[in-house]
């Protein structure tokens, strides 16, 4: 299981530490929660923010963003060192012309869907672009209850793929703990994006390890 820790989650007042935790920890990327007040209602960070990070990180960077026409923003987010871009089906106004300018760029191409988007919207996709992030809660907040109709959406992705013939990271990002992340692995999930579970536990590196070992 790939474990991608939410650094919405983290203490932005010794950012440092934490990303140096997990540095040293198993998680194998960080998950980068990009937000701009606009498609959804929160406003988390920026630019210059992820910058910084990019010079402390040792891990991949899993960048989520949550805005609008986020194809304007391809470069910079590149040039902020992720090595993923996923964007959301809803907030682009050609979602194969922004998937085509995140691969042009270097980067891989991940695709997002909220809880009420169906999953047939991303029937034609599946073949060029490499992960889908399904949403468990609906955007915006950290620390949202798992909704449990996900598990059956990743079944239903996990089936998609296999008729397309496609390679596609299944990911989830939502409520994702201990109890949740087990039925998702046992869904046909790959990568879990887990915020509080992490941040807020006694141990860190422990929580880490447990959903890598689902």
């Amino acid at each position: 299981m790939i474990v991608s820790p939410s650094l919405l989650s983290a203490d932005f007042a010794h950012l440092a530490d934490d990303i140096e935790m997990l540095n040293a920890s198993e998680a194998q990327w960080i998950h980068l929660d990009i937000m701009d007040g606009v498609f959804v209602p929160n406003i988390s960070f920026g630019f210059p923010v992820i910058k910084s990070i990019q010079g402390l990180a040792r891990k991949v960077l899993d960048a989520h963003l949550m805005i609008v026409d986020p194809i304007k923003y391809v470069d910079r987010v590149r040039d902020c060192g992720a090595q993923i871009m996923t964007v959301h089906y809803e907030a682009c106004e050609d979602i194969n012309a922004t998937i085509k300018a995140i691969k042009q760029a270097g980067m891989k191409a991940g695709v997002s869907i909220k809880p009420a988007t169906p999953l047939d919207v991303l029937d034609g996709l599946l073949n060029d672009i490499d992960l889908v992030l399904i949403m468990s809660v609906n955007p915006g907040f950290g620390g949202q209850k798992f909704m449990p109709e996900s598990i059956e959406r990743v079944l239903a992705l996990k089936s998609m793929i296999k008729d397309a013939g496609a390679d596609v990271i299944i990911e989830v990002d939502g409520g994702v703990n201990e109890t949740t992340g087990a039925q998702l692995a046992q869904a046909g999930a790959d990568a879990l994006v887990a915020g509080s579970y992490v941040f807020a536990a006694p141990s860190p590196e422990q929580a880490i390890i447990t959903l890598k070992n689902l």
